[in-house]
């Protein structure tokens, strides 16, 4: 069995063929390549491109690359690009990001009715406001959702479970006492693996063979043989984006 890392962001790696060489060799097979904003965004089907059996696209607008002035070409390429990806994301909310609150829900009501009509699993990034992004998705009545780095309230992640939304896991689960919380409680059929690749965790620059990372934590936290933990995660995975079997 191959594992899937759910979330990297595969444009910011430089050795990008290194990487997915060991990937492969630690039995991470396939990869979710995120966007961000245009750049990224043409990066990442780029690399879909150039590697079509590991690299899976998703595209999208994260709250820390708007830009008033550059919205409309943003939300635009999605558009006209989303139909070659198996998500919509990274989108959401950040109430630490620059741009005010109110331009924030602007933008992503008009994403989420954008995925809406895709039909698309949604991953979205909910820092600091995870009660308003859970409600906005519910309300738009979206149906596949992935909340990326859970770490937020524990009621709010009982919501999200409840209407059968996801929430990954990162290497993260090593030191951080919010989301080991909030993972412990999520039951494993919810629960994706990644990286957020190339993020660093404790001095470690990661990149998607570091999705053991998560894998051995996640197993620890659970007490569960870390091969159950890979196979179930990966069938999540698999089930939700509608990926080939691995």
């Amino acid at each position: 069995m191959q594992v899937i890392d759910s979330h990297a962001h595969l444009n910011e790696i430089e050795d990008i063929e290194g990487a997915l060489d060991r990937a492969r060799e630690a039995g991470v097979g396939k990869t979710i390549a995120i966007g961000m904003d245009i750049a990224s965004n043409r990066a990442t089907l780029e690399l879909a491109r150039r590697f079509p059996e590991s690299v899976y696209p998703a595209i999208g607008y994260h709250p820390w690359s708007i830009v008033p002035e550059q919205v409309e070409e943003n939300l635009t390429f999605i558009e006209q690009n989303l139909q070659q990806c198996i998500a919509l994301g990274e989108i959401g909310l950040d109430y630490r990001a620059k741009a005010k609150k109110k331009f924030q829900w602007e933008i992503f009501a008009r994403l989420l009715t954008i995925g809406k009509q895709s039909g698309l699993p949604i991953i979205i990034h909910s820092r600091f406001s995870h009660e308003r992004c859970h409600r906005m998705a519910v309300e738009t009545s979206i149906e596949k959702v992935i909340f990326h780095w859970y770490s937020g309230p524990l009621d709010i992640l009982d919501k999200v479970i409840e209407d059968g939304y996801y929430v990954s896991a990162t290497p993260a689960l090593a030191y951080s006492p919010q989301h080991r919380e909030a993972i412990e409680r999520a039951p494993l059929a919810h629960i994706l693996v990644e990286t957020d690749a190339p993020v660093e965790y404790e001095g470690k620059v990661t990149e998607p063979a570091d999705v053991l990372i998560t894998l051995r934590e996640l197993s620890r936290l659970k007490n569960i043989d870390i091969l159950e933990v890979a196979a179930a995660t990966t069938a999540n995975a698999v089930k939700l984006f509608g990926l080939p079997q691995t």
